[in-house]
């Protein structure tokens, strides 16, 4: 079973390089960080994750996730590294191609693009999404990136994107691109990840709906002549969650070989001896 850990990086947080550093020594699988480029004054939009819908100060002050993870590869040779989630709608995708392509070659191949639409329509907005038709826009963005990385010369033509060919480089270390985990849970997820992902990020989804996710993932990719065994499902724990080793020994009885805890603390002098804490409990 592969145990992760999830940091909201910030100027206030301890450094990523060192957090995942420690997370490699003590036998953690990923490291993860999140996505808020922006957060608006003004937004109507409310947060998923309180009760209120009330937005955490912390999510505002998110550093870039590229860059925290770029600090992150550095430092580590094992651990694998993952965006959670990138905002696909909020980027222009030949910048974003070759974000991923760099940051996965230069860590050898240990980057997983797990991705989002956004949930926040005001950010979405600003950053030049389209929110009502935000997924449509974020299957462009990767069937183009896909583009990107797997040929010499690309092109694409869509309905939110449009390039003539072009070169783009370097190509991602692996082949033939790094693993697309979507997020979300709603009744679409899983047709999608079917026809253009590799996988699924469950984020605060109960064991039996998990559960029930893999059995539709299965269901539908062999319909689409489509590997099961090729799609992925990375449970990914929100605050609290698969912090105790009988969740993830449900996990493991359910057929999930991944899970990820959030870092409750983010301190400097606080959150290695979280890690630590933590391995001890849940770290085989």
């Amino acid at each position: 079973m592969k145990i992760g850990v999830f940091l909201l990086p910030s100027a206030q947080s301890a450094d990523p390089a060192i957090v995942a550093k420690r997370a490699e020594e003590l036998g953690f699988a990923s490291f993860w960080v999140p996505e808020h480029p922006i957060l608006p004054v003004h937004c109507s939009s409310g947060y998923p994750g309180t009760p209120d819908g009330s937005i955490p100060r912390q999510v505002g002050i998110i550093a870039d996730p590229f860059v925290a993870l770029s600090r992150a590869a550095a430092v580590t040779a094992t651990i694998q590294l993952g965006t959670g989630v990138c905002l696909v709608p909020e980027r222009n995708p030949l910048l974003l191609a070759k974000e991923v392509a760099s940051l996965d070659y230069y860590s050898g191949g240990r980057f997983i693009f797990g991705i989002g639409a956004g949930w926040l329509k005001e950010e979405t907005e600003i950053m030049g999404g389209d929110f009502a038709h935000r997924w449509g826009q974020t299957r462009d963005a990767i069937l183009a990136m896909k583009e990107l990385w797997t040929k010499e010369e690309s092109e694409y033509h869509g309905r939110f994107y449009n390039f003539p060919a072009v070169r783009s480089f370097p190509k991602p270390a692996t082949k033939p691109h790094p693993p697309v985990l979507l997020g979300g849970s709603s009744k679409h997820v899983f047709r999608r990840i079917v026809e253009w992902g590799d996988g699924w990020l469950p984020t605060g989804v109960p064991l039996e709906a998990i559960k029930r996710g893999r059995a539709m993932l299965d269901e539908l990719a062999t319909k689409a002549r489509r590997d099961p065994a090729s799609l992925t499902i990375i449970a990914f724990g929100q605050p609290g969650q698969f912090t105790k080793a009988e969740e993830i020994q449900a996990l493991e009885n359910a057929g999930i070989s991944h899970a990820t805890i959030w870092l409750r603390r983010t301190k400097p002098e606080e959150v290695l001896g979280e890690l630590e804490e933590l391995a001890k409990r849940v770290v085989g």
